[in-house]
């Protein structure tokens, strides 16, 4: 088929991210500037609060992003040597972190789901192993029933990546509540996202909490002493006063992912060539669907047939696993995930989607395999 208009679905609209709400962003932008109030001011102080309620945890404290995030969870949570299990499925920050943390990144593979797997977890465990670490994919929360089990076992600690899961739940239980100590992105695309960098890390422990308040700030203590080494990594005010309007929208906003996946799941559920997420009434799981990643038989043809169409899509974190980066050093073969990544496919998934081009996504794959 010819196609009539030039990539007139985009994987991503960021110019909407602004235009949709622009009269209420200028607005929060000149309340802010007009009182000064730039850095680690009452705005932040607010957005943080109500991040830890709707979480139901007891902190939340607001960082540059989601990196950093996570570099501090480990720091403040002890874990600067020996082994962090994390899944190769994720994007290169997770295994930095631990890296620069100073523990050694041990990858293992996904499962079905594309989340960590428990099992390949388990086999990973040595006497220097000291956290498990997963990644809260796509808006799904992992079996933390399974991880905390295995944690349970082996004495270890366990840190969420809950980059990309804010709102997800698990056994309503939500993501990055069940570790020690657990990081969330706030980066433009992200589920809650403001218009730069910005993270958030969250814990239930005063320990860990008042260690993530020095790190992320210099090593600074409340009293102004500097205690420890530390970062200059916190979400500045402007950040944090525009994510704190989205939160009031943001149920609505995780409702129509839900729905969004819904209509891919009716359309191109019964396609044998294609493995799509699990639908949002899935058992123990309640995903918010920050990505729609797909298993595609011939998936970059499909991807050109679609582009041909107008239609954008991405293949998720530059078509690699963490262990297949040369540069990184690891020498891990993890065959399950390998051959994954040859089929794995980003629909598009945003609030800016309408439900008329998610069937024109369809569309497009439709007539890729159906002719």
């Amino acid at each position: 088929m010819t196609p009539t208009r030039a990539r007139s679905i985009p994987f991503f609209d960021y110019p909407n991210l602004f235009t949709s709400e622009e009269e209420a962003l200028v607005g929060i932008f000149r309340d802010v500037g007009r009182r000064g109030a730039f850095i680690m001011q009452q705005d932040l102080e607010h957005f943080e609060r109500r991040l830890a309620a709707y979480l139901g945890v007891k902190y939340a404290t607001g960082v540059a992003n989601a990196s950093d995030g996570l570099l501090i969870a480990l720091r403040a949570a002890g874990v600067t040597s020996g082994e962090v299990i994390f899944s190769s499925h994720t994007m290169v920050a997770t295994a930095a972190a631990i890296h620069f943390a100073g523990a050694t990144p041990i990858p293992v593979e996904c499962g079905a789901d594309h989340l960590i797997d428990p099992a390949a977890v388990e086999a990973a465990v040595t006497s220097c192993t000291r956290a498990i670490l997963p990644t809260q994919l796509n808006g799904r929360t992992a079996d933390m029933g399974e991880l905390q089990a295995i944690a349970d076992r082996h004495g270890l600690l366990l840190i969420e990546d809950a980059a990309q899961a804010l709102g997800s739940r698990f056994r309503g239980r939500a993501a990055a509540s069940f570790g020690v100590a657990s990081a969330i992105s706030f980066f433009p695309a992200k589920l809650l996202g403001c218009l730069g960098d910005g993270g958030a890390v969250t814990t239930n422990d005063d320990q860990v909490y008042g260690r993530i308040l020095e790190l992320r700030d210099h090593g600074r203590r409340a009293d102004g002493e500097i205690v420890s080494w530390g970062l200059n990594s916190r979400l500045d005010n402007l950040q944090a006063a525009i994510l704190d309007y989205r939160l009031d929208a943001y149920p609505a906003a995780i409702e129509r992912r839900r729905a969004l996946a819904s209509a891919y799941q009716e359309r191109l559920g019964n396609f044998e060539e294609l493995r799509l997420p699990p639908p949002p009434a899935s058992g123990d799981h309640f995903d918010v669907f920050q990505n729609y990643e797909i298993e595609a038989e011939r998936r970059d043809e499909l991807r050109e047939h679609l582009k041909a169409r107008g239609i954008g899509t991405l293949i998720q974190w530059g078509g690699k696993a963490v262990h297949q980066w040369a540069g990184l050093g690891f020498t891990a073969r993890l065959p399950f995930t390998e051959r994954l990544f040859e089929r794995l496919l980003l629909l598009s998934m945003n609030l800016s989607l309408s439900g008329d081009q998610v069937q024109e996504v369809c569309d497009g794959v439709e007539s890729f395999y159906r002719g």
